[in-house]
């Protein structure tokens, strides 16, 4: 079964996204085609989304399901007309909320994702810099202001999760690739020695690392099977001998992967994401 999913928002439909993709994820069997139509902050806009909606729930010969984060009530009016199954995000949440707050909400469009705290901006992004800045063992005279580095063979999703950490919570990470030179002798690199109590790390499934790297180098020793599989063994013996936690990336997301290394290690959270 195929159905259209919408996600219409008055600022940049992040919110809708997320709640509708986190939603929508629990039924499977359903191959959902996603659109997401931001800025809808007119009546107009909002009768173009609904047009498209509506073409959709034709084509498709099902409703669309529709997620709509609209803080104006002319304009949720207009998008309740839809020949679509409708969500209400807005009205859903804020309203109880003003219940039970005894208040009432300030209806900015965009509050969620506007720079209202400088100082967590800044902290965002200089995060964001470091994970740049230090990404593949780049600038390891650095490392003493690491949160975290990430460590493990190439192509295990260091650098997407570092990218997260620092995106999403602030949390400056660096990450270090473990080659074959390192292997030899089952060592940590002498770089990584001292900051060993920052060290996390990744590994994954031999046969997932053969197929990612072949996408990018195919046909070469870096994309074989054999030699996959003998840096991942390699680099979990390192991660035991040295008593490193680390955990298997393959089946998780980014998301994941980043909520999961802070839980276990206790990493504190400068931006509550």
């Amino acid at each position: 079964m195929k159905r259209s999913a919408f996600f219409i928002s008055d600022g940049t439909g992040i919110t809708a996204e997320n709640l509708g993709h986190s939603l929508l994820s629990q039924f499977g069997s359903i191959e959902f085609e996603h659109i997401t139509i931001p800025y809808v902050d007119s009546q107009e806009k909002a009768h173009e989304a609904v047009a498209q909606i509506n073409k959709a729930a034709v084509n498709d010969g099902n409703p669309p399901v529709v997620f709509e984060t609209i803080v104006d009530q002319d304009i949720r009016t207009v998008i309740s007309r839809c020949k679509g199954f409708t969500l209400d995000i807005f009205s859903t949440f804020v309203h109880p909320l003003e219940k039970e707050l005894q208040t009432s909400s300030s209806y900015t469009v965009g509050q969620s994702h506007s720079i209202v705290d400088e100082s967590s901006y800044k902290i965002r992004i200089e995060a964001v810099h470091y994970a740049l800045d230090n990404d593949d063992g780049a600038r390891t005279r650095q490392y003493p202001e690491a949160d975290i580095i990430l460590t493990g063979v190439s192509r295990c999703g260091k650098t997407p999760t570092c990218l997260y950490l620092a995106l999403q919570f602030g949390i400056k990470a660096a990450n270090y690739p473990l080659t074959e030179d390192d292997m030899d002798d089952l060592k940590l690199p002498k770089v990584l020695n001292e900051h060993k109590h920052k060290l996390f790390g990744l590994t994954i499934d031999p046969i997932r690392l053969t197929a990612i790297r072949s996408e990018r180098k195919a046909n070469t020793k870096y994309a074989t099977a054999r030699q996959c599989e003998m840096e991942v063994r390699a680099a979990q013996a390192i991660f035991n001998k040295v008593n490193i936690p680390y955990m298997d990336a393959t089946d998780l997301s980014i998301e994941e992967i980043s909520t999961r290394i802070l839980a276990q290690t206790g990493i504190e959270r400068r931006l509550q994401g």
